[in-house]
């Protein structure tokens, strides 16, 4: 019988991420979000990725 503890298999905070340095789509945004590619989902992005940038996504995302 051991009694050594668990391995943590976490990942650090620090290690986890959303972008992967790429431009953030409208599109993206909508999928990320859990919504349909609408035309008004769409704009909404867009004005979201306006006023925000590609951090927009980052906010979203558990």
């Amino acid at each position: 019988m051991s009694t050594s503890q668990p391995e943590d298999r976490t990942t650090p905070d620090n290690l986890l991420h959303t972008r992967t340095g790429t431009d953030v789509s409208p599109e993206d945004l909508v999928l990320a979000s859990g919504k349909d590619l609408t035309p008004q989902n769409l704009e909404w992005a867009k004005r979201k990725l306006a006023e925000e940038g590609p951090a927009a996504v980052d906010k979203i995302l558990p």
